[in-house]
C-alpha cells in the first residue's frame, strides 16, 4: 500500500499545483498560444474537472486498498490526454512541447496500473 499512498499523492499533488494557476491564466494562454480562447466555459469545465481528478488521487492515496477500485478510471484520466496529446502532435495540431506534460501523465499512468496491481488489481479483499 505504500507505493500506492506514494504514487496516488505525487500525482494529486503535482496535478493541483500544475492546473489551479490556470484559473489566473486565460488571458495569457490566448496571448502565448493564439487564437484566444472563444469558448471559456470548455476551459474553466476542463481546468475545473481536471482539478477534481488530483482531489480524487489524493483520496485514492488516503486509503488505496479502500478505492482501489478507483484506480482504472485514474488510468484512463492520464491516459486520454496522453494519448490524444501523441495522436494530435503526429497530425502536427499541438507543440513538441505540450509532449513534455503528456508523457509525464502517460508515465503517471504507467505508476497507477502499477499500484493497482500491487493493491491487489481486480481482486476483492476481505
Amino acid at each position: 500500500m505504500k507505493f500506492a499512498r506514494w504514487m496516488f499523492g505525487l500525482a494529486g499533488t503535482y496535478g493541483l499545483l500544475l492546473l489551479v494557476p490556470y484559473y489566473f491564466m486565460e488571458d495569457l494562454i490566448g496571448r502565448e498560444y493564439p487564437p484566444a480562447i472563444t469558448h471559456p466555459e470548455f476551459f474553466y469545465g476542463f481546468v475545473g474537472t481536471a482539478v477534481a481528478w488530483q482531489v480524487a488521487f489524493l483520496v485514492i492515496a488516503r486509503d488505496p486498498a479502500r478505492y482501489r477500485l478507483l484506480m482504472p478510471a485514474a488510468m484512463l484520466e492520464k491516459a486520454s490526454f496522453g494519448f490524444a496529446a501523441l495522436w494530435l502532435l503526429q497530425q502536427g495540431r499541438i507543440p513538441g512541447s505540450v509532449m513534455a506534460f503528456a508523457g509525464i501523465d502517460l508515465l503517471l499512468g504507467v505508476g497507477f496500473f502499477a499500484a493497482f496491481l500491487s493493491t491487489g488489481g481486480l481482486q476483492a479483499k476481505p
